[in-house]
């Protein structure tokens, strides 16, 4: 099994475990679309798609698990380093660069490293285009507009 099937195999149990069944679909959704963009961007930006959607498959993962939003990026970062030393799937720079993403996933307004804005932009992507009713968040109304300069939107 490849290693990104494994992780989602991983997630996805995590995830069976929510008992509010809306909340367990949005949460599927979300990781799952979440990770797509990031696969999408990391390849059109010459990065490594893999870890890209790993890093995505992850980032709120913490949240869902808890019920809490609370300094989720940086909680989720620790959660994910645990889970990516349990299950074996990442060299150190592999994990570290996955963990990175996560941490700096919530700061929108900042620029981080080539890998970390794959993740904020995969995350503003599915949070704008999930449902075309809700209004683009002011934090990530210029993102966005990057976002679709880029993809010729």
């Amino acid at each position: 099994m490849g290693r990104l099937k494994e992780l989602r195999k991983y997630v996805d149990g995590e995830l069976n475990k929510m008992e509010d069944e809306d909340k367990r679909n949005s949460a599927i959704a979300h990781l799952y679309g979440v990770s797509l963009a990031a696969t999408m961007i990391a390849k059109k930006r010459g990065l490594d798609a893999e870890i890209a959607s790993m890093a995505a498959m992850l980032h709120d993962l913490h949240a869902y698990k808890t019920g809490s939003y609370d300094d989720h990026a940086h909680k989720g970062a620790e959660l994910a380093k645990e889970i990516l030393g349990e299950l074996k799937l990442t060299d150190e720079a592999e994990t570290d660069m996955i963990c990175s993403a996560i941490y700096h996933h919530d700061d929108k307004l900042d620029t981080d490293g080539p890998m970390d804005e794959v993740l904020k932009d995969a995350d503003v992507i599915h949070h704008c285009m999930n449902d075309l009713s809700k209004p683009i968040k002011e934090k990530e109304q210029s993102r966005f507009d990057k976002l679709c300069a880029e993809f010729g939107m």
